[in-house]
């Protein structure tokens, strides 16, 4: 009878644990996220009225934080759970969840890149889209007095593009105050002042170009932030490339974790052979 003493193959606490512990942080983000967002709901009456859901023209920028908090929610959930309990279906479930995000952000960069043409018309449809519900909702009011105060535009190509809008279209059967004019965002910077002057861009667009240029920026969203991507590509293609990298070593986390479990569940049942386990001990890390 031989004397070697057959051990079944142990999980790497080294794996578990990381899986776990980054897992924690994950679904603590979807946690806030999802809190966000429904706080907002709740503040605007959303909550108390669901039907308003589809009621504003725009898009709603709730709709990011909730859809980003569930998906980083359930992911978060999967993975924390099926690490610590050793669930070999969440751990299978997390990795094919990510890898089936990771598959969508490839496709997207992918045809971003070939159809770039398109993608830039789909840009102008939204940033137009979201200019007529303007006053229909803070806070895309906000995303964009934001978006154009960040990259110093006005409209999508333009500033004639706030023409869109019931309240700054030019008509004659438009008795807003706001008439012919943009919003503050568009507006030029004086350092020298410390209160913002909201009525800076009231009937501006009554002016010839040259003349507006000193009161607002004259240049649209979209080809700003084509510069500003062209300016930022290293940093900008370093993020994707980051995040990426941490999906496919999760994936890979998770795989391994799946293989350690199944392995020690089979040789506990007495399915796999000595030789297989000795083997399986010598690869295995122990913390």
């Amino acid at each position: 009878m031989s004397g070697k003493h057959y051990k079944g193959p142990e999980v790497s606490c080294c794996i578990k644990y990381f899986i776990f512990g980054f897992n924690v942080i994950f679904w603590l983000l979807g946690i806030t996220f999802l809190g966000v967002g429904l706080w907002a709901w709740s503040e605007k009456g959303v909550l108390s009225n669901i039907s308003s859901i589809t009621d504003l023209g725009g898009f709603d920028p709730v709709w990011l934080f909730l859809v980003v908090g569930g998906v980083m929610f359930i992911l978060g959930f999967a993975g924390c759970i099926g690490a610590l309990r050793e669930n070999t279906f969440l751990l299978k479930f997390f990795s094919v969840f990510l890898g089936i995000i990771f598959f969508l952000e490839l496709t997207a960069g992918v045809l971003a890149f070939v159809f770039k043409d398109w993608i830039k018309d789909q840009l102008q449809f939204f940033i137009n889209n979201n200019i007529r519900a303007y006053r229909d909702d803070i806070d895309l009011q906000n995303l964009i007095d934001f978006t154009q105060e960040y990259w110093q535009c006005c409209g999508a190509f333009g500033a004639d593009d706030w023409n869109l809008n019931i309240y700054f279209n030019c008509t004659d059967a438009n008795a807003s105050r706001e008439r012919c004019g943009v919003p503050f965002s568009c507006c030029t910077k004086d350092p020298a002042e410390d209160v913002i002057n909201t009525q800076c861009g009231y009937d501006v667009r009554q002016k010839p170009e040259l003349d507006q240029q000193e009161t607002i920026h004259t240049k649209g969203c979209v080809p700003q932030f084509e510069k500003w991507l062209q300016d930022n590509l290293t940093i900008v293609a370093g993020v994707f490339i980051g995040i990426a990298l941490l999906q496919i070593f999760g994936i890979c986390l998770a795989q391994n974790l799946t293989g350690l479990v199944i392995s020690s569940i089979l040789e506990t049942s007495g399915i796999v052979q000595h030789e297989d386990t000795e083997t399986a001990n010598e690869e295995t890390i122990i913390c």
